[in-house]
């Protein structure tokens, strides 16, 4: 145990305001239960990008978690791959009824008993066929529900369905199976629980309410980079299905700009939407404004009324391109050509709306030099890279489209468990120590302030502009455990201490606010913190000063690593405090990333503390828990009521928050 680590709290000493987007998301890929469980479809490839055969490869190939086949029922020769009598995208399956009893299924389907299963199917076919769609449970004859369909015509048409699961299975299946005599045809198929909430699963929708993040980041992501807005809106039965060449996947594109902004209003966050930059033009994302926030008796406008929704959704924030200094990305060019681009972008866009607010694809030479060195061998540059030079792309932009630009992005993918040597130009393997660890994100936040602060004496117009970044994808931790909940609560508290140059913080990944299997979800550690520090921390940080400064990080300056070490100076634990506009209260938060027991003095400067305070504390038993399905409550927020003693302990690995009252 360290003893007499003391936090020294000036009340009277704040900082500016925490903005209420610090607590945001960035999502990709929606559109998928098998990606992030929260739309609450149950069939893969519904619309048939692919073939219906007994094939064991997809071409091209498709790197889904959990992809789902089409198989046929009866000969495989029997299934053809109509490609001009189509629905949707470029094919329909056509099954011939030559041998009376011909059909597809998708297998694999997670079914609950007694819960109700609604759906429909598009089908045409010949006057003297019949099909039959039915929900399978199990073995017997008898383990089913299905509904007959007759008198088709040559014309698509739209059957509904609803089910009702007699059994509990983990490989149920839907069949859908022809009669009589001729042929039919099958334009889409789709299958969802009857209680999802226009389209999303219920169960999500309730945990992402609870965490109550403010703000949602969308559609990408590099899948963003390929993406055409257009092929996301209308009825989502005959939005054609594409292929994803960021992620080697099908986007059904079921779930595309209405459905997101559904999803914000059912949440309660402010959507942020990011228009393709990458093979995008302006031209285009000048209609997605449009459409989004246009009159209704604009072009877009009217579609947009076509579509059932006749107001304007008056979508504020609106990022042009994600990525674009990678050379990984879809459409990558030169920093030169891009500030090009951006320009064009900003003015196409506000010219449809001159009231948005744009986010520019930056990246301080922080970011650009820890994503050089992962995708470009041999590199055509040493790290750290120069300011203003072609690789520095957030300097470019600032350069050259600073009148373009309301906030910056920046994105933090920490490189864990090594650091940069310079020296050797390459990344240094080494396993980080728990507290390591969790700082490594929280040192990448403080480069990114340096850098701008660089920037504000290089530039000029940049220090009386003030650029927020807008950190909108950012990670912590190395994903193993409560481990990335601790490195997330520190990152949290460095944002805290930069709240004058962040203004929103998108974490990657929101389904890592849940964990979930094909029928229920719990909220996980990530969601508990993010929903505790949302509701229980105030808008104002304040100084704290100690007697234990952090430790340095072995790394490169400008790379990994910043100028000054981020972090209170309570080491081995990060303490930040926040208090409201009249600092009649104070909240104090703890973050303990070691093994041990640790005891914290704390000290208070400028108030008077009450003797008494609620106590908030996520502590796992072991580093390793994590909640699940089978056990939703393995970590839980434990809540008491505590006497304000100076020193305090502090559990091991353990996040731990204070909320007193001042005098």
């Amino acid at each position: 145990m360290k003893e007499n680590i003391q936090a020294n709290i000036h009340v009277d000493q704040i900082g500016s305001p925490i903005h209420p987007f610090t607590y945001g998301m960035f999502t990709e890929l929606l559109h998928n239960m098998f990606e992030n469980g929260i739309w609450a479809e149950m069939l893969s490839d519904r619309k048939f990008f692919y073939a219906v055969d007994n094939s064991e490869t997809l071409e091209p190939r498709n790197t889904r978690r959990h992809q789902l086949r089409w198989r046929p029922i009866g000969p495989e020769t029997d299934v053809i791959m109509d490609q001009e009598h189509v629905y949707v995208g470029k094919q329909s399956p056509k099954i011939l009824l030559k041998s009376g009893h011909n059909g597809i299924k998708q297998a694999g389907l997670w079914l609950c008993k007694d819960r109700c299963y609604e759906g429909r199917i598009v089908l045409s076919g010949d006057s003297q066929a019949k099909v039959t769609v039915s929900l399978v449970w199990g073995p017997k004859s008898t383990d089913k529900e299905s509904i007959c369909i007759d008198m088709l015509s040559r014309d698509y048409r739209k059957y509904s369905f609803r089910f009702s699961s007699k059994a509990t299975t983990k490989n149920g299946y839907i069949e859908i199976v022809g009669e009589g005599n001729g042929a039919f045809n099958i334009g889409a198929v789709s299958l969802m629980p009857d209680n999802n909430v226009h389209g999303f699963r219920k169960d999500i929708i309730e945990i992402l309410k609870n965490v109550g993040a403010t703000i949602y980041r969308w559609p990408g992501g590099n899948f963003l980079a390929n993406y055409d807005w257009r092929h996301g809106i209308g009825d989502r039965d005959q939005r054609p299905p594409r292929y994803d060449y960021a992620w080697f996947a099908v986007e059904s594109n079921d779930v595309g700009t209405d459905e997101f902004l559904t999803l914000c209003d059912l949440i309660n966050a402010e959507p942020y939407i990011v228009v393709n930059s990458g093979l995008g033009d302006a031209y285009s994302a000048a209609q997605w404004v449009e459409y989004v926030n246009g009159a209704e008796d604009t072009p877009m406008g009217m579609q947009r009324v076509a579509n059932g929704h006749p107001e304007p959704y008056n979508v504020e924030y609106w990022g042009i391109g994600n990525e674009m200094y990678g050379e990984w990305q879809i459409g990558y060019m030169s920093s030169w050509h891009y500030t090009l681009k951006h320009n064009m972008f900003a003015e196409e866009m506000r010219a449809k709306d001159p009231n948005i607010k744009l986010v520019a694809s930056g990246a301080t030479i922080y970011e650009t030099g820890t994503t050089a060195r992962h995708h470009r061998k041999p590199l055509r540059m040493s790290l750290p890279i120069k300011y203003l030079s072609e690789d520095d792309w957030t300097g470019m932009l600032l350069k050259n489209s600073l009148e373009n630009i309301d906030y910056m992005a920046e994105h933090i993918y920490t490189y864990f468990h090594g650091h940069y040597d310079e020296k050797k130009q390459d990344w240094v393997n080494k396993r980080d120590t728990l507290v390591d660890l969790v700082r490594r994100t929280p040192n990448r936040i403080k480069g990114m302030v340096e850098a701008m602060k660089e920037y504000e004496e290089l530039i000029p117009g940049v220090k009386e502009k003030k650029t927020p970044f807008w950190v909108d994808e950012w990670v912590a931790g190395d994903g193993r455990g409560f481990n990335t909940t601790l490195g997330i609560a520190v990152a949290l508290h460095e944002f805290f201490r930069h709240s004058d140059y962040v203004m929103m913080g998108g974490y990657t990944g929101f389904n890592g606010l849940y964990v979930y299997d094909d029928t229920d979800a719990v909220i996980s550690s990530i969601g508990l913190l993010f929903q505790l520090y949302k509701n229980h921390h105030a808008e104002f940080p304040v100084m704290i000063t100690g007697n234990s400064p952090q430790k340095e990080l072995m790394g490169t300056i400008g790379v990994d690593v910043p100028k000054e070490v981020s972090g209170s100076s309570t080491y081995p634990l990060d303490v930040v405090a926040t208090v409201n506009r009249d600092k009649t209260k104070m909240v104090v938060s703890v973050v303990n990333p070691t093994y041990i027991e640790q005891q914290l003095i704390l000290n208070y400067e400028g108030r008077k503390a009450d003797k008494h305070a609620k106590r908030y504390a996520l502590i796992p038993k072991v580093i390793t828990d994590e909640n699940s399905v089978v056990a939703p409550d393995l970590i839980q927020i434990k809540e008491d009521r505590i006497n304000l003693k100076p020193k305090q302990d502090i559990p091991p690995h353990s996040i731990v928050l204070y909320e007193i009252d001042l005098k």
